[in-house]
């Protein structure tokens, strides 16, 4: 069984919960307009949609989520495709809208970042990125205040004494390192930089940017 994102009444499920009221009404202005919306997940899993897309109209919509590990689903309208989001087979404007919730921070460093990038605009003529804000104080991964502004070299050295967040505590200094280089945070000028032709909108907690959005 593939466990939900978070409990119902977490703080990080209202956040989901605000951004998908905002994908939600991009997906109905599509089927408004052509009658029918074909999504694209990019490293997301059935479970988001099950969890949050009760109230979609889904005999009008298909979603194919697209991850490097095929996901199970009950709902017939879900496909899985296993991929690589930064270089796919899939056509040109494919799709009608590509989603991804907290992927391009994963992908890797900087080319790695534009290849996805540029994946998206490719696949769709409107889109809905989200990823961590840099500048936001806590590490959403680590869970830790101030982390990812420290050198890897003191990371990496924190990471062998304690658990942060959801990295586990490590005992090799290679791994430590793989586990700290797992995320890459981004400011908004890189963000704006990968998707040009996007608006990007700040997702606020207690008045701090927490999160941007990239939306065309």
């Amino acid at each position: 069984m593939i466990p939900l994102y978070a409990e119902a009444n977490s703080t990080s499920n209202s956040f989901r919960v605000r951004r998908f009221r905002l994908i939600h009404a991009m997906i109905d202005g599509i089927i408004a307009e052509k009658g029918s919306c074909r999504i694209l997940d990019l490293g997301g899993m059935p479970v988001f949609w099950e969890q949050f897309g009760a109230e979609l109209d889904w005999d009008k919509l298909q979603v194919c989520v697209l991850n490097l590990d095929s996901w199970p689903t009950t709902n017939p309208r879900i496909t899985s495709v296993v991929a690589d989001a930064r270089k796919s087979d899939l056509p040109d404007l494919g799709f009608d809208l590509v989603h991804s919730n907290s992927v391009i921070e994963h992908v890797g460093r900087w080319d790695d970042m534009a290849a996805f990038a540029n994946e998206v605009r490719r696949l769709a003529p409107r889109y809905f990125v989200q990823t961590p804000y840099f500048w936001f104080p806590i590490e959403p991964h680590a869970r830790t205040l101030f982390l990812h502004w420290m050198p890897e070299s003191l990371r990496y050295r924190i990471l062998l004494q304690r658990t942060l967040g959801f990295w586990p505590r490590q005992t090799d200094v290679g791994e430590a390192m793989k586990w700290i280089q797992m995320a890459v945070l981004l400011d908004k000028r890189q963000l704006q930089h990968l998707f040009p032709d996007a608006r990007i909108v700040a997702e606020r907690f207690f008045g701090l940017t927490k999160s941007l959005y990239a939306i065309r």
